[in-house]
């Protein structure tokens, strides 16, 4: 098969490229890296200037049982620490032996143990909400079939004032899957989505991108009084940043497609209506995307599809035909955690670099660096030594949580 071209995705790639069987050192010899896009600095040229494992690593300690897949992840500071919550499972897909832990260090090469989260079924998403001295732990409940996605709803975990974590207890909107939790205005806010038993059903179904706050980290109410929702159909992962004016720039993940199209929705907000997002679509889809400001200008950190055009929809046929095959040729190409930058004006993203990254990566989160000029992104990916693969043999190999520092010049 030739990773992008649809006719060969559709009829004639190997099965075992299909299901992750491959030999990595012989795929990576028949499928030759497709060219980067064209690199488009804005104010900034920037670089990663370091890169390395924290997951596994000789700085982890020995209390956690650290298993082949290290994958969802989300990283924080609060009070004078940094706290790192990953997912642990025999592999990427829904296991009842997941776990989620919870690290903390002072200088981010020493970690202690925390707290160990395990419910019998699989669990994702962790995201923590640092608020008025409070640290909080979101994280979002699953099923116990590998070949379903069956979200069960949220539960949080607290660290409480003698240093000890709270066991988990229900919390927020029924049955939504919390994507980012963030600071605003003295509240938290929820980006979450709902309908996400419908992304790979047969039988579709519509999906709700949700915006919802909180004074108390427990009871969530609609950001705006239209409600909760701003955007229906396909969407699901999403995230946002605002920009210097307070307007919103959003990143919705569209996989199953809807009226709009196929692959991302790129959304903006006016500054005091945030809640009324108007949305246009990418061909690209940026899996796991994260957003944030740096200096004036907004950016995207996401997976990249590493074929000629980089796009997830490839045009071809209508609705759940044009999914599967949109989604054959994805799996089947190989991957990369990648920045983009928000070019204004020409409402669309332009591609800054790639992190060292392959075979099942992203899932990004960010916290500031040491100086001004630096933002520091925490990622899960295969080897970033080991051979290419295809996106659908790493997910079954062991993937490894890494730490990149990002400086802008």
């Amino acid at each position: 098969m030739v990773a992008g071209s649809s006719t060969a995705a559709w009829k004639g790639a190997r099965v075992g490229e299909y299901f992750g069987r491959v030999d990595a050192n012989t795929w990576s010899s028949e499928h030759p890296e497709a060219a980067a896009p064209a690199v488009e600095f804005g104010k900034h040229r920037v670089r990663v200037s370091d890169t390395r494992r924290i997951v596994p690593s000789a700085g982890l300690a020995s209390a956690f049982a650290v298993q082949d897949a290290n994958n969802n992840l989300d990283v924080v500071r609060h009070a004078g620490r940094v706290y790192l919550a990953w997912r642990s499972a025999p592999s990427h897909f829904a296991s009842q032996q997941t776990v989620i832990h919870v690290a903390s260090s002072d200088d981010e090469l020493q970690w202690r143990f925390e707290k160990t989260y395990q419910l019998g079924r699989d669990l994702r998403e962790p995201r923590f909400l640092s608020l008025e001295g409070r640290l909080m732990l979101y994280i979002s409940r699953l099923g116990r079939s590998a070949w379903s996605f069956e979200p069960q709803g949220l539960s949080m975990g607290e660290l409480g004032g003698d240093g000890a974590w709270s066991e988990l207890e229900p919390v927020g909107p029924a049955g939504a899957i919390a994507w980012r939790v963030k600071p605003f205005q003295g509240e938290g806010l929820m980006i979450a989505y709902r309908g996400g038993e419908n992304m790979y059903s047969l039988a579709g179904g519509s999906m709700s991108v949700e915006l919802w706050r909180t004074s108390d980290g427990r009871r969530f109410r609609p950001f705006s009084a239209s409600g909760a929702v701003v955007s229906h159909g396909g969407g699901s992962e999403t995230d946002f940043a605002l920009g210097a004016d307070g307007s919103l720039f959003g990143v919705v993940r569209n996989e199953e497609g809807d009226s709009s199209g196929w692959g991302s929705k790129l959304c903006r907000a006016r500054a005091g209506s945030l809640g009324q997002w108007t949305c246009k679509t990418d061909r690209r889809k940026y899996d796991s995307p994260l957003v944030f400001e740096h200096d004036g200008e907004v950016y995207v950190v996401g997976r990249r599809n590493v074929t000629e055009s980089g796009a997830y929809d490839l045009g071809e046929g209508s609705g759940f035909l044009r999914t599967v095959r949109n989604e054959l040729a994805y799996i089947t190409a190989a991957k990369r955690c990648a920045l983009w930058r928000w070019v204004p004006g020409e409402e669309r993203l332009a591609f800054v670099l790639d992190l060292p990254s392959r075979g099942d990566t992203c899932f990004p989160s960010a916290i500031s660096g040491e100086t001004p000029n630096q933002v520091v992104l925490y990622d899960y990916s295969s080897d970033i030594v080991g051979p290419d693969l295809p996106w659908s043999a790493g997910q079954r190999r062991p993937t490894y949580v890494y730490r990149h520092v990002l400086t802008f010049e």
